[in-house]
């Protein structure tokens, strides 16, 4: 069993529900880090179903688990708890059902002496209805209020604190929560700093219909397979752009096609019950 390190220079906050098929995936691409000076938080949002035996069997003291009492409904709930946990000066996010590529750590960290307070990176996105998509673009710059995928997304944690961490998507209005959490930082710290490479991969649960009841791990198996094993994953992760749309994955839910409600609450409402949480 490794140990932890006393304190970590990068927390890392991984928010689940009852999705554990995921877990070993996502679990693996941070333990994958080239950085590898880091602590692991996965933080259930009230888990029943066997999450916490595939973290404990992990065998890594890196890797925490932690299940909170009262479901929150968003990942909002667990990010705090992660928040107030924290040892690292600086706090990351993973997805857990989105994977990073070795280098990501690596990569944000080389971005952050050039940040006033937070960094993120360049995603694979992989779209039900469409070919794989690098963003955002090169030569991108943050406008206040844009979305940063936190899969994507790193800031020192006291920065954070300070703010209070992040809001449920009834207290942000028309902005998503994670713009919200980013327009905040970005007004009292500084706007973020983008470092170049593509070093992780989105699989936006909201864009495929009743995950939460199948709780398929195809997906991530698959681009764990053909990304993290790759020579050189960040060249094949762009490498992936040129694939044709893959009719596997369908289309994005009729929900998503044309315009959204303009309550961050109300699209919240609409992708849970996309993903199978709500009826």
């Amino acid at each position: 069993m490794q140990g932890a390190a006393a304190v970590p220079l990068v927390t890392v906050v991984m928010a689940t529900y009852n999705w554990a098929t995921v877990l070993p995936y996502s679990i693996a691409s941070v333990l994958g880090q080239t950085m590898r000076d880091f602590e692991l938080l996965v933080i259930g949002d009230a888990c029943t179903d066997e999450s916490e035996g595939v973290v404990r069997g992990i065998g890594d003291a890196r890797v925490r688990w932690m299940n909170r009492v009262a479901n929150a409904g968003h990942q909002a709930g667990p990010n705090n708890d992660g928040l107030q946990r924290a040892r690292g000066l600086w706090t990351a996010y993973l997805g857990h059902d989105d994977l990073w590529l070795p280098r990501h750590l690596e990569h944000l960290l080389q971005a952050a002496p050039d940040a006033a307070g937070f960094v993120h990176g360049r995603q694979l996105r992989i779209r039900p209805g469409f070919a794989p998509l690098v963003a955002p673009p090169r030569g991108w710059t943050y406008q206040p209020g844009a979305w940063i995928p936190p899969t994507s997304l790193m800031h020192r944690t006291a920065h954070a604190r300070t703010l209070g961490g992040w809001r449920f998507p009834k207290d942000t209005g028309r902005l998503e929560p994670e713009a919200e959490f980013c327009l905040r930082l970005a007004r009292q710290f500084g706007p973020p700093q983008l470092a170049p490479a593509v070093s992780s991969i989105k699989l936006a649960a909201a864009q495929r219909r009743d995950v939460y009841r199948t709780r398929p791990s195809h997906e991530q198996a698959y681009w764990t397979s053909r990304i993290l094993a790759a020579a050189d994953p960040e060249r094949a992760a762009l490498d992936a752009t040129r694939d044709p749309v893959d009719a596997a994955l369908g289309s994005l839910p009729a929900e998503l096609q044309g315009p959204l409600p303009q309550s961050a609450a109300v699209r919240h409402a609409v992708r849970r019950r996309i993903k199978g949480l709500d009826a």
